[in-house]
């Protein structure tokens, strides 16, 4: 699936109310609860697009890039949605692979939190260790993958940023 950020997905975002952050000591790792709508249907994509732009929209701070990369992993389990996973884990494998410039930001999310953890660590998995270091990684899911997530990308060096569905 194609990255999700788009202007008129910003456009449309509106402001979005977070909690107060949580620092661990290595602040390595920001914790917001978001408090929009999460959309109940899975495949409405307009519908996720417009929820994840908000999202990652209040959490570009400290991002020195022109515009983050954002990726919608999908959720279903037939052959068309396959397909889009296997092509946005190959896109996402390959700009792991070729490394990326500090002060970039990388969102990742989808209906299905647990899948969206797998593909974060499948995309990561040949990654250098301290080759992302100063490049924000944004989860967007729930907090039962969260741990599972900072750790796989902990060697990465990546600032980790978490926030719940």
């Amino acid at each position: 699936m194609r990255k999700f950020l788009i202007a008129a997905t910003f456009a449309l975002a509106g402001s979005l109310v977070l909690s107060a952050c949580n620092k661990q000591e290595d602040n390595q790792q920001t914790t917001q609860q978001a408090t929009a709508t999460k959309p109940s249907n899975p495949n409405d994509a307009q519908a996720w697009n417009a929820y994840l732009g908000q999202i990652v929209q209040n959490n570009m701070q400290g991002m020195t890039a022109e515009r983050p990369y954002a990726y919608m992993v999908p959720a279903g389990d037939d052959d068309e949605a396959k397909a889009k996973y296997d092509r946005q884990l190959q896109n996402v494998q390959d700009t792991v692979a070729r490394g990326v410039l500090p002060g970039n930001l990388l969102a990742f999310a989808g209906p299905n939190s647990a899948k969206t953890a797998d593909f974060i660590l499948a995309a990561f998995q040949g990654a250098k260790p301290g080759s992302f270091k100063d490049v924000i990684v944004l989860f967007i899911g729930d907090q039962a993958d969260k741990d599972r997530v900072t750790a796989g990308l902990q060697p990465t060096g990546a600032t980790v940023r978490f926030v719940a569905m």
